[in-house]
């Protein structure tokens, strides 16, 4: 299969800078409390993750960042699909807010050293879950849609041998931890409705790969569990 060329360009440019430089920042900007060591922590870990996944997986599948890039753009991703990317950026944007002025005006109690390092730890291991995915699934586009152009097939390997959408999985896992991280319980609003959306949305596009790619049905016998191994 030929590779496909994917250019830069200035749109993919800005939206890499608000997600990777200002968002994961975002709390501590709304603080000013530049010693804030749990949000330089999540912002570490935000920008490390994403940048080292895109790198493996890239010189692993090449094209997938085309794919990513470029996903809202197809016309044949799924509807639904539009509605959920915007409330999760929506969301993702409304749980940084609500942690930064948490942090700034002190409404959650602090939860202790203890806590945040194990919340830090469980974020990590979110993302390397999600990671691990995406450098497994050369399919692992944006947004839900049956990628014909490029011989979409099942992947049934790596992570995708434990649940059917490990990223989505590893997604939930940080959204677990994110607010104890942060010491702000007032978090957990923004991060259950996430919780919630994600899991509509691995619902629905599940429904939607055992309709429409061949060979899905016949994998969810051998991987019974969507997200949560012995629950769901």
């Amino acid at each position: 299969m030929e590779t496909p060329e994917y250019h830069i360009t200035w749109k993919t440019v800005v939206m890499l800078v608000v997600a990777l430089v200002i968002l994961p920042i975002l709390p501590i900007l709304i603080t000013g409390r530049w010693d804030w060591w749990q949000a330089w922590a999540y912002a570490a870990a935000t920008m490390i993750s994403f940048a080292a996944s895109r790198a493996v997986a890239s010189k692993k599948h090449p094209g997938i960042l085309k794919e990513r890039a470029e996903s809202l753009e197809h016309k044949d991703t799924k509807s639904f699909d539009k509605v959920a990317v915007s409330l999760l950026t929506l969301l993702m944007l409304a749980q940084q807010v609500v942690a930064g002025l948490d942090g700034r005006y002190r409404w959650s109690p602090r939860l202790g050293p203890a806590m945040n390092i194990a919340a830090l730890v469980l974020i990590i291991l979110g993302y390397a879950f999600a990671s691990w995915a995406l450098v497994e699934n050369m399919f692992f586009s944006g947004t839900v849609r049956i990628q014909t152009e490029r011989g979409h097939s099942v992947v049934s390997t790596g992570p995708y041998r434990l649940v059917r959408h490990p990223g989505y999985a590893g997604s939930l896992l940080s959204y677990v931890a994110i607010p104890l991280l942060f010491d702000s319980l007032w978090t957990y609003i923004p991060c259950a409705l996430l919780f919630i959306i994600l899991v509509v949305r691995a619902a629905l596009e599940d429904r939607t790969l055992r309709k429409e790619l061949p060979g899905y049905e016949e994998y969810t016998h051998a991987t019974r569990w969507r997200l949560m191994p012995g629950i769901w």
